[in-house]
């Protein structure tokens, strides 16, 4: 694996595990952070899916933009548009006054960044 993979993959890592600290959290946790984690962990694997294959990408956090360009590669991903579309919005949107997630929206942004996490591993060869 290239050592750019690999940084991207310990930067992905790194917010899955603060994804996952939070929706433990028993008291106040940040459901604004669980959603922009959930969206920072999938960006990364893509980011990470891009770098393997030497397909070079822009700094930006769209995650379909993204996923187009991976689909080169990773055609069965697919199945992940819906769900990458919806964590996408979670770069920006949360991090701002005027907008506050709810719990229901921060389990289901955990479930679906999982979900995508672990076929980025497998694509990756990497335990699930």
């Amino acid at each position: 694996m290239k050592p750019m993979t690999d940084e991207w993959i310990a930067k992905a890592e790194a917010d899955f595990a603060t994804m996952e600290r939070e929706c433990q959290a028993q008291d106040n946790p940040n459901y604004d952070g669980i959603c922009f984690h959930a969206q920072q962990c999938a960006e990364k694997y893509l980011k990470a899916r891009l770098s393997e294959a030497d397909i070079s990408f822009s700094k930006i956090h769209d995650l379909v933009v993204l996923l187009e360009q991976t689909l080169v590669v990773e055609p069965e991903w697919e199945i992940f548009r819906e769900d990458l579309a919806y964590l996408s919005s979670f770069a920006v949107s949360f991090r701002y006054p005027g907008e506050t997630a709810e719990e229901e929206s921060a389990l289901d942004a955990q479930r679906r960044c999982r979900r995508f996490r672990s076929s980025a591993r497998k694509a990756l060869k990497l335990e699930a």
